[in-house]
């Protein structure tokens, strides 16, 4: 059984991505407007988390009502454009840890390689959401979410702004236990691997690099 795709269908989100990918936009503004619709998924994301109830005194009287159950969270960005989006998940689960994941392409065999990797010690314990702006071609998605398996993570999800079909298609192949939460699905892939229509180079346009 595939994991779900879960597209966000909220005018907000589709308004927020069309400023995100007009070329135009400018570096503060893309790196607010990433946040602010990272934020949003988040509340998709954590629908399911469990819930328990407290005792609570209102200026009226006292009443039983809903809390979280204390389901540990984590939020693991993929480096370096995942970090555009830890901020808005954070302001939506504070409590969250935070673990960091880095990874390049080998230029020789394309596959990825961790350079990086710094993990809350009770991380297997957590609610694992992955992050980051793209899920291209997968190939970075597909690698993290390995990586977090061996560190014995079972409940994971991935949360990505924009995902190609040839992206979603590979972690449904390679991970089908995992849920997909993303703005928009596009078009397809370029002969660059670049998402169309897209928004062009996420870590670029977030740190102002290009």
């Amino acid at each position: 059984m595939n994991g779900k795709v879960h597209v966000m269908d909220h005018p907000l989100v589709a308004h927020k991505l069309t400023i995100l990918r007009d070329k135009n936009t400018s570096v503060k503004d893309f790196r607010e407007l990433v946040s602010e619709i990272g934020m949003l998924i988040t509340y998709e994301a954590t629908r399911d988390l469990p819930l328990t109830t407290c005792e609570v005194e209102t200026p009226i009287c006292k009443t039983t009502a809903p809390m979280l159950k204390g389901k540990k969270f984590a939020v693991v960005p993929i480096l370096r454009a995942g970090l555009g989006l830890v901020d808005g998940v954070l302001r939506m689960v504070p409590s969250a840890r935070v673990g960091h994941i880095g990874l390049y392409r080998n230029e020789e065999t394309l596959e990825p390689v961790k350079y990086f990797c710094k993990m809350p010690k009770d991380v297997a314990e957590r609610e694992v959401l992955i992050v980051d702006p793209m899920l291209a071609t997968g190939g970075s998605a597909e690698a993290a979410i390995g990586f977090m398996k061996e560190y014995g993570c079972t409940s994971i999800k991935l949360m990505v702004l924009l995902a190609a079909p040839e992206g979603i298609e590979r972690i449904q192949k390679s991970h089908p236990d995992v849920d997909i939460y993303c703005g928009a699905v596009d078009e397809r892939l370029n002969e660059n691997g670049y998402i169309v229509p897209g928004l062009g180079d996420a870590g670029d346009r977030i740190f102002g690099t290009k």
